[in-house]
């Protein structure tokens, strides 16, 4: 084959996979998974805040400001970082544990500009027996000023955050007690599942049993229990 051809070729393929894919978020997500694992200091406290710095670039942008989708997917990225520096997912990995997001929520509270610095924030606020939840700040280099704040339910399956916490502290570690906001999004979410179910009339039974049998067929034989996300 002509060397010209094969150029266009892999060429071609090549652009058909950034068509196809958010190459660019997988790229990422491994560099910060390795950057977390191997090159930055451990986070020793499993509840201990992360920074991570960035800025507003071109591609954040919209009508020369960030733009909103760009807040979460930061965030995605400022939680993998966490992850893979307090051991969170290194446990995940030898529990057999996922880690999914259940619900998120974002108050902004003013504009990041294009080329404005900015730190952002992460920590583990508290748990329950089927998530952790964190909040996660955007704190402007120029002023200080916390510009959004989010928090984010993220839902373990195949495992509970108490034996994630056991498994890296080698003891059980006490939960903190839930901050008032939090408690609010909290019971907003309880309040938005219920009524969805009743909508789609579902009732707890149903949605026990259908979770059971999803379970069955996933894992013959095994009588592991996987968590409904909404619930």
């Amino acid at each position: 084959m002509d060397p010209a051809e094969l150029w266009v070729g892999l060429l071609g393929v090549l652009l058909l996979v950034f068509c196809s894919l958010d190459v660019w978020y997988f790229l990422r997500v491994a560099w910060v998974v390795v950057m977390g694992a191997f090159f930055q200091n451990t986070v020793w406290d499993v509840l201990g805040e992360q920074c991570v710095s960035g800025r507003v670039l071109l591609h954040d942008i919209d009508l020369g400001h960030m733009n909103n989708s760009r807040y979460l997917r930061e965030c995605d990225f400022a939680r993998f970082s966490l992850y893979s520096r307090n051991g969170v997912l290194k446990a995940c990995r030898t529990l057999r544990a996922t880690l999914v997001v259940g619900a998120t929520t974002i108050r902004l509270r003013r504009a990041l500009f294009l080329g404005e610095a900015f730190e952002l924030r992460t920590r583990i606020v508290v748990w329950d027996e089927k998530a952790f939840y964190l909040e996660q700040r955007f704190v402007s280099s120029r002023d200080g000023l916390v510009a959004a704040v989010m928090f984010c339910k993220q839902n373990v399956i195949r495992s509970s955050p108490d034996k994630i916490l056991q498994y890296l502290c080698k003891r059980k570690v006490d939960c903190p007690e839930f901050p008032e906001e939090l408690q609010h999004w909290i019971s907003f979410i309880s309040a938005s599942s219920l009524a969805l179910r009743a909508q789609s009339g579902l009732t707890d039974t149903t949605v026990e049993r259908s979770k059971d049998t999803a379970v069955e067929q996933e894992n013959p034989g095994e009588q592991e229990h996987v968590e409904d996300k909404d619930k």
